[in-house]
């Protein structure tokens, strides 16, 4: 448990405790002027989302119910985008595997690393402009934040990791692309990128996970957030494997070996493409 910080400007709601994974705080109880607690979750505050013990009170439809047309929420927006760059590397990975138009599939995959990154920025950019606490002065009305800069908030840091990750990215699928390349020039130029970025989509995963259940290891499959961090935890080990994989030494690479990289980005990316449409019922448990 983590001491909770002291806002003296603001003595009203008041912080009786604070938890999750050190060195971070993700889970807050506050105590309202008239005794009411209510609970501060990181990934929900940030995202404005109702807290998880917190159902909603109106009636939904169907669509609303599932999120599948909410243009007005940027976390709809989020997933929609993370959802066409997954599909793309989901696409170039099966037209590798099944043996056709494998000449375009570098072109696929670069494609779909724009829109990781697209919609990686806008979750950087949505952690670096979240709310004030409960407990702190309100800062609505601050100038936006391109990119901020919170390494203690585990957020922020997840997203940041997860962008700079998508951008090693665009170089590794572009850099393919490039022909005539010998092992070591592909080695430098697409496969250290990707090494290097599947490190960061690991680190952001793990981190995105650790924030949802405010420890390092936890299972809460009633909370649709947690299915969203752990599936999309799933993609980046399958993306971490196959890079691991796709190292290249002089001489042609091992068919099975070349295969088995290929099946764990598809794995990957098809995890990443069911995590952001569950992104879109979570997007329906808006706050406002």
């Amino acid at each position: 448990m983590t001491d909770c910080p002291v806002h003296h400007e603001t003595p009203s709601p008041e912080c009786i405790e604070a938890t999750g994974p050190f060195p971070f705080v993700t889970h807050r109880v506050y105590r309202q002027r008239n005794g009411l607690v209510q609970r501060w979750h990181s990934r929900h505050h940030r995202k404005q989302l109702r807290p998880p013990e917190e159902p909603s009170t109106v009636s939904q439809s169907m669509v609303d119910r599932w999120g599948l047309w909410l243009p007005n929420s940027l976390n709809w927006w989020i997933g929609l985008v993370f959802a066409v760059g997954a599909l793309l590397f989901s696409t170039a990975s099966i037209m590798v595997l099944g043996h056709f138009a494998e000449d375009g599939a570098n072109l696929v995959y670069f494609l779909g690393s724009i829109p990781f990154t697209v919609a990686a920025y806008l979750q950087l950019f949505q952690a670096a402009n979240t709310d004030a606490l409960p407990d702190e002065p309100d800062r609505s009305h601050s100038r936006r934040k391109l990119v901020g800069w919170r390494p203690h908030d585990v957020g922020w840091l997840s997203c940041a990791l997860q962008f700079v990750g998508t951008i090693l990215f665009n170089f590794n699928t572009f850099d393919a692309m490039l022909p005539s390349l010998n092992w070591f020039q592909t080695d430098l130029l697409v496969w250290v990128p990707n090494f290097v970025g599947s490190i960061l989509f690991l680190a952001s995963g793990y981190l995105a996970y650790a924030e949802v259940v405010h420890q390092y290891v936890g299972w809460k499959p009633r909370n649709l957030s947690w299915w969203i961090v752990f599936i999309n935890l799933l993609g980046c080990i399958g993306f971490m494997v196959s890079a691991v994989l796709a190292f290249g030494l002089p001489g042609p690479p091992h068919p099975l070996v070349a295969t088995l990289s290929v099946v764990f980005t598809l794995q990957g990316a098809i995890c990443f493409f069911l995590g952001a449409l569950l992104m879109w019922p979570e997007a329906a448990q808006s706050a406002n």
